[in-house]
């Protein structure tokens, strides 16, 4: 059976790191939405048009991800999945096309979190965005981690679906 795993955390909390090593054990394909938003839009955190971009590329990339899905192929999605919501919605979607869906989530302290992002900032390369760490604090406040269900691959049925991923 198909499986779709759902990179979940923050920025600074190696989901991309994780994800290239769990691509290459796997063979799973691996989408990084900061990765191609980079190289086609360059550093544009701050642009506004952002957000809409972001959605964009994370759109382009799911329709990527349910084609492989629908064929019995593996896929990562590195899109940090904030809320519960979100995440009860991708695994639907994967349900929907026949697969199973797991998370990925390493509990990092926020200060280990914060001294990442300050460490990245100072190169800002790789296609990683400079995100200050101002704007980590605030989106530390809207993050919900994943509850043991969700760790073992149990999902609530989501009431609705609205995509406020980063």
């Amino acid at each position: 059976m198909a499986l779709l795993t759902l990179m979940v955390g923050l920025p600074g909390s190696g989901k991309t790191t994780r994800a290239r090593q769990l691509a290459v054990e796997t063979g799973a394909l691996r989408l990084t939405p900061d990765e191609w938003q980079a190289r086609l839009f360059a550093d544009d955190m701050h642009h506004p048009d952002h957000d809409r971009r972001h959605d964009t590329v994370e759109a382009i990339m799911w329709d990527v991800a349910a084609h492989i899905l629908s064929r019995g192929g593996d896929v990562i999605l590195d899109f940090g999945f904030w809320s519960r919501v979100e995440r009860a919605g991708f695994a639907a979607r994967a349900q929907a096309l026949g697969a199973d869906c797991i998370v990925q989530f390493e509990d990092v302290p926020f200060a280990e979190l914060e001294r990442r992002v300050a460490a990245r900032n100072e190169t800002a390369a790789g296609g990683h965005f400079v995100i200050p760490v101002a704007m980590l604090r605030e989106w530390a406040q809207r993050f919900e981690a994943p509850d043991a269900d969700e760790m073992a691959g149990r999902f609530s049925p989501p009431a609705s679906f609205a995509s406020d991923n980063h």
